[in-house]
């Protein structure tokens, strides 16, 4: 593990490990993993993009604030195509925006759907204080996340809750 801000003894070690042994994930800095930070949308795509062999794309996206020379552009257009990922509305990606919980659980369950993986485990949001919260889009993505093990809530104050419009660390 090249990454001091890792530790052997955190919950996500091994995650990031291999992750990092992948290349599915980069450091923030060739020792720093910086994994409390937050995953932003872009990382999101791009951490897919990776994970499904970085295929070729030939499309275009038209979002009016991103670039074709930026970082994740590729990915972004191939997360579009395969109908992972939407923008926040027609003409915005939010490149830079904090993915949500339930944005990056229903980014998943979109890829887990494209690589034909069972996706017919389903959890019961309403054990949990603030499952009313998820949004529509996200539910059935959320259900699939909490019954197949993927989610299993965030401890606020002693309390486990789903968290659903929090963001998303690089950890998680």
């Amino acid at each position: 593990m090249p990454f001091t801000d890792v530790k052997e003894d955190a919950w996500y070690y091994e995650a990031v490990l291999y992750a990092m042994q992948e290349g599915y994930f980069k450091g923030v800095t060739a020792t720093t993993f910086a994994p409390e930070s937050k995953l932003s949308r872009a990382m999101a795509v791009t951490v897919l993009y990776r994970m499904a062999g970085e295929p070729e794309v030939t499309g275009t996206v038209t979002f009016t604030d991103v670039k074709e020379d930026a970082y994740y552009y590729q990915a972004l257009v191939w997360a579009v195509e395969n109908g992972i990922t939407t923008g926040m509305d027609d003409t915005r990606f939010a490149p830079n925006a904090n993915v949500t919980r339930e944005q990056m659980v229903t980014i998943l369950y979109r890829y887990a759907g494209m690589k034909d993986a069972d996706l017919t485990a389903r959890g019961d949001l309403s054990g949990f204080p603030d499952g009313d919260q998820v949004k529509d889009y996200a539910k059935e993505a959320f259900s699939w996340a909490v019954g197949a093990g993927i989610i299993q809530g965030a401890v606020n104050g002693g309390v486990t809750t789903l968290a659903p419009q929090s963001g998303s660390t690089r950890a998680q």
